[in-house]
């Protein structure tokens, strides 16, 4: 068993008999009455999102979880080939339960994925990768007082805002979780 007040980022649990993982954690203490954790899970069998609140006395049930180091192949749409690297087992995973990930993974690259009692439930990817600027306006130079941004397209076909002084061809480090920039690659 596991408290809720526990349940931080990336965490896998069981409740109503469904693994769920945690995408976002928030503690919420109203005065003097006991405080709320509020968490955004995703079903890892149906890969759908949802808001849960619990009490922050209420413990829920852990579930362990096995992580492979499997090769990405190819996606056909509906899901994603991965391939054992040392046995050339293929191991098949719904597309609709990895998609927010699945962008930031290149053809050939090796990820951990998440196993469940013999299930491939999700991949783990890192927190922050380094990815090329495909197409981003040039800066125009002027009012660089405060933190003005603009329009980048990555390599992997995510738009994201960058400051003025990135150009294409540029290689920035991408925050995963929110798809943000950090900072310019070194």
């Amino acid at each position: 068993m596991i408290a809720s007040t526990s349940l931080r980022a990336g965490v896998t649990f069981l409740a109503n008999d469904k693994p769920y993982r945690v995408i976002k954690y928030l503690l919420v203490k109203q005065g003097r009455g006991g405080a709320t954790v509020r968490v955004t899970v995703r079903n890892l069998e149906s890969g759908g999102v949802e808001e849960k609140t619990y009490s922050s006395n209420v413990k829920v049930e852990d579930i362990s979880t096995q992580k492979r180091q499997l090769q990405y192949l190819y996606s056909d749409g509906s899901n994603v080939m991965f391939m054992d690297p040392r046995s050339y087992d293929q191991v098949e995973v719904p597309l609709k339960t990895i998609e927010d990930d699945i962008k930031y993974i290149k053809e050939g690259q090796t990820v951990s994925v998440l196993f469940w009692e013999e299930k491939a439930l999700g991949i783990e990817i890192q927190p922050k990768i380094i990815l090329e600027i495909t197409d981003t306006p040039p800066g125009v130079k002027g009012n660089s007082a405060s933190n003005i941004y603009k329009t980048a397209k990555l390599e992997n076909g995510i738009t994201t805002k960058v400051p003025l002084f990135i150009n294409t061809g540029e290689k920035i480090v991408v925050d995963t979780r929110t798809g943000e920039y950090v900072e310019r690659a070194k």
